[in-house]
């Protein structure tokens, strides 16, 4: 009997983005639901809770970082691994400070992508529940 992997949400507002992370995820057998927007994604958790989340810090209105700032003060223990195209070393120390798991500079290579969600299921879990009331 072969288990279900887990649901990884994939939060960018470039739909190529999305589209080729998404390929790079269920190639690996996962569960994808992606989001162009951080609102999108913050309120699909009242329904499903993915196992982790994979999120841009550009994106207009809520970035990611808005996003993660959202999650640490809802308490929703959701490893987040935070993705970007910019080189300014700041960043770094901004997403260990906000509790990103890992922070990824694109390009990346899809195997480094699939480490860091297999990082954040071994440390974390796959807890896929519905979000209490």
């Amino acid at each position: 009997m072969t288990s279900i992997k887990p649901i990884i949400a994939v939060v960018d507002d470039e739909w190529s983005v999305r589209v080729m992370l998404g390929r790079v995820l269920r190639l690996a057998d996962y569960r994808v639901a992606a989001f162009a927007r951080g609102e999108d994604f913050i309120a699909s958790l009242d329904t499903r809770r993915p196992a982790c989340a994979i999120v841009d810090i550009h994106m207009a209105n809520m970035t990611g970082l808005d996003v993660q700032t959202r999650l640490l003060q809802d308490g929703v223990a959701m490893p987040v691994i935070l993705i970007t195209a910019s080189d300014e070393p700041a960043l770094d120390e901004t997403a260990r400070r906000m509790k990103a798991l890992r922070l990824l500079r694109k390009p990346f290579p899809a195997g480094v992508l699939l480490e860091a969600v297999e990082e954040a299921l071994a440390t974390h879990g796959a807890d896929t529940r519905p979000k209490p009331s």
